[in-house]
């Protein structure tokens, strides 16, 4: 039995964009031509992809299955379209890169800086997004570069370590809890916390970790992490960030760090790879990779002129 592409095409189109009405608009082809295709796919495959009963339609679990599987296969495509352009002698490259936010927005710009004066003729293309989002793009082939601040497993991804960084509690410079020696999670349960969304890792995490202590947090949602810091450093309350995050601020001694017993969430920044495409990344995305090294070890300066090339799009 062989897979016809174009019928996969037409599929994954009707699952990417929702539904038979939507992928014929994008496509240009007639909601009936494609409701036809799929069915012909499904004859030749001996199997129901798209559940048809209820009002919406639903994927199978074979179509679940043959939609992740294209998703790959499509990505290969355009990478393999990608490699062939650079074979013709495409002068003008591209560095697509994605990045969770902490690494986006703290420790991304100056490598990329430092990338593009190197390399000024190359288009780079920078995201923020949450980290699922991350996975997502790199199994699709969208990214060459791809950062995550929180644990990836996948079959299909190479986890590389690339630098520590830890959960640290914050407080204004002037607070009274900066002079303390020791301060135990117990005597932080009257205190207001800043957090950000519920989904976010390290709100999360932080809550967690005084929950563990017994301690439930009295808290105010502001944002991102960047709002939790400059509200924590304003007085209006303590928050648990990022180190990394926090290091502009706590070196200019507007937050200091809370020493609290027993807080130590440390976690591992790292970079993702497709196992299929090790070591067969493009040229430039090996040289960001090389840059990436030399940041974890600091050599990297912290001027972030030509960052404007590409720039970050938030998600």
């Amino acid at each position: 039995m062989s897979i016809n592409l174009h019928h996969l095409r037409l599929f994954t189109a009707v699952v990417d964009h929702g539904g038979f009405t939507k992928a014929a608009a994008q496509l240009g082809l007639s909601q009936p031509a494609i409701s036809k295709s799929l069915s012909e796919f499904e004859r030749s495959l001996n199997v129901r992809l798209i559940d048809r009963n209820g009002r919406t339609p639903r994927l199978t679990q074979a179509g679940r299955a043959l939609h992740a599987r294209a998703r790959e296969i499509f990505g290969i495509e355009r990478l393999a379209e990608r490699e062939l352009r650079e074979i013709r002698g495409l002068k003008r490259g591209r560095l697509r890169v994605a990045a969770s936010p902490t690494i986006a927005t703290y420790l991304l710009p100056p490598v990329l800086a430092r990338f593009h004066r190197r390399r000024p003729t190359v288009m780079i293309t920078a995201r923020q997004v949450d980290d699922e989002t991350v996975l997502k793009l790199l199994l699709e082939s969208r990214v060459d570069v791809a950062l995550s601040e929180y644990p990836i497993e996948h079959e299909l991804v190479e986890v590389v370590p690339w630098r520590d960084d830890e959960l640290v509690v914050v407080a204004s410079g002037d607070h009274d809890l900066r002079s303390r020696d020791r301060v135990v999670p117990e005597h932080l349960a009257d205190y207001r916390f800043l957090v950000s969304d519920r989904r976010c890792p390290i709100r999360r995490a932080g809550e967690r970790a005084f929950a563990d202590r017994g301690v439930r947090l009295r808290t105010m949602r502001v944002g991102s992490s960047e709002a939790i810091k400059q509200g924590v450093a304003a007085g209006l309350g303590l928050g648990v960030v990022s180190r990394v995050a926090a290091t502009d601020l706590l070196e200019l001694g507007r937050l200091a760090i809370v020493p609290v017993d027993g807080f130590g969430i440390r976690r591992v920044l790292s970079r993702l790879r497709l196992r299929s495409r090790v070591p067969g990344i493009s040229p430039a995305a090996r040289e960001l990779e090389l840059l990436l090294d030399e940041a974890s070890s600091g050599d990297v300066e912290s001027d972030a002129t030509g960052v404007s090339a590409g720039g970050f799009t938030p998600s």
